[in-house]
């Protein structure tokens, strides 16, 4: 199964009004998560940093496609943009790929 892994920072002020927008999170996006092959989706936070994991059990590649075509997700971003900063990629428009430097199993 692979795994992804992604980077973002909570505005100042406003990671109560985050975790309360996760801990709400739409019906609609849980299903379009799991249709996209996500699961043990976690984030957690230090600070202003937020680091989300999940792993994709039908590939990175199509739960990036399945997300990325998603009017769901479209509306989530949206709506989350007053509350967090996600640094994306200029050339895919997807957050950048972290990359792996170490695994045990």
């Amino acid at each position: 199964m692979e795994r992804y892994a992604w980077k973002a920072t909570v505005k100042p002020g406003m990671l109560a009004e985050y975790r309360r927008r996760h801990d709400n999170i739409w019906p609609e996006m849980k299903e379009l998560l799991k249709s996209a092959g996500i699961r043990n989706y976690t984030i957690w936070n230090v600070g202003n940093e937020l680091f989300g994991y999940y792993e994709c059990e039908k590939g990175v590649d199509f739960a990036a496609k399945t997300q990325a075509e998603s009017e769901v997700v479209d509306r989530w971003n949206e709506y989350m943009k007053d509350v967090m900063t996600m640094e994306m990629d200029p050339v895919t428009g997807a957050q950048p790929k972290l990359e792996q430097v170490f695994f045990l199993e």
